[in-house]
């Protein structure tokens, strides 16, 4: 069987190309350019070129640039002056990597596509690594769950010490995993507002208010605030933390309270997208990436999305950001982004 490769020039993907050529499959590697950073494609593209010698197998390079630009890096600038805060990576695994780079994989004659994800693949539902500190299942629960069968993630099962002992044993691979991980959002360096000033002035005095619109202080541009921020802002007399809850981005003000005010007990999704055949379920949650995974109850809104009752309360829940939802054995039902 012919699977395709997505190589980013680190140890992970690296060692899944080799995971899968042990396993007898017929390997072919492809690197992404996705955005115009200055210096990271060389250093990866070298790197790539080196493990693709070294395994012997074919590696080429496909220029995204183009449909990155309107599909993952516009929506990303144009949301947060929405006052939205948005989730780039999990547009860019539907859209881009099991997308865009799966129609190419077929071109080339390949039945499956892989990547350095940790994630798993278990009875046709996407479910959480074996390495809970490096699952990816959340990120990877917006791809189009026709693409799931053809999907196949070597790491899944595996830890990343394991994974970087290993290539420690092959030079040629060795010394990318004592290379500085990259980062969570490729296309941004130190700070997301640092984007987001190359396309609008970020730094407008703006009124904060309290949950009764009350003006209660001063902050430095609604941009500068996502849903759940506790600093960079002004509250005259406040006594205790205060943390923003709502960003209205017409009149640049933003509403903050305490830590209480953060918590809600439902929400909505703009969308559904579904594994399972099931429109209402009992499962478990997660707002963020990080977030601890809350029991809850999901329901079709008749709306593309779902009314999800959550059955203890969680915080800091904001509009962009994707809501995953799991079963008790950590597979992935569906997912959502927040409205």
């Amino acid at each position: 069987m012919k699977v395709l490769i997505a190589l980013s020039g680190g140890v992970d993907s690296s060692m899944s190309a080799k995971i899968l050529l042990d396993a007898g499959f017929s390997v072919i590697g492809c690197y992404m350019m996705l955005h115009d950073k200055p210096n990271y494609h060389e250093k990866n593209i070298a790197n790539v070129q080196k493990v693709g010698d070294f395994l012997g197998i074919k590696t080429q390079i496909l220029n995204l640039k183009e449909q990155f630009k309107h599909d993952v890096y516009d929506l990303f600038v144009s949301s947060y002056a929405k006052g939205i805060t948005p989730n780039p990576c999990a547009h860019c695994n539907r859209l881009i990597k099991f997308g865009a780079l799966w129609e190419f994989a077929k071109k080339n004659g390949c039945q499956k596509i892989a990547t350095g994800h940790y994630a798993r693949i278990e009875n046709g539902l996407l479910k959480a690594a074996v390495d809970k500190s490096k699952d990816q299942s959340y990120f990877l629960s917006n791809i189009e769950p026709a693409v799931l069968s053809h999907i196949i993630f070597p790491l899944g099962d595996k830890l990343k010490k394991d994974i970087k002992a290993n290539a420690a044993k092959f030079p040629q691979i060795a010394e990318l995993a004592t290379q500085k991980e990259s980062s969570e959002i490729c296309f941004v360096e130190n700070s997301y507002t640092e984007i987001l000033a190359r396309h609008f002035n970020t730094q407008m005095r703006g009124v904060v208010r309290d949950s009764a619109g009350r003006a209660i202080g001063e902050h430095d541009g609604y941009m500068n605030y996502t849903i759940g921020k506790r600093k960079g802002f002004r509250v005259h007399g406040a006594h205790e933390p205060h943390f923003v809850t709502a960003i209205n981005p017409e009149n640049n003000e933003i509403s903050v309270g305490l830590k209480k005010e953060l918590e809600k007990t439902s929400f909505e999704t703009l969308n559904f997208n579904n594994f399972t055949n099931e429109t209402s379920f009992k499962c478990f949650v997660k707002i963020r990436y990080k977030s601890e995974p809350v029991p809850c109850v999901v329901r079709q809104n008749g709306r593309g999305g779902v009314f999800v009752e959550l059955l203890r309360p969680a915080s800091a829940i904001a509009s962009g950001q994707l809501a995953c939802f799991y079963d008790e054995q950590a597979r992935v039902l569906a997912s959502g982004f927040i409205a």
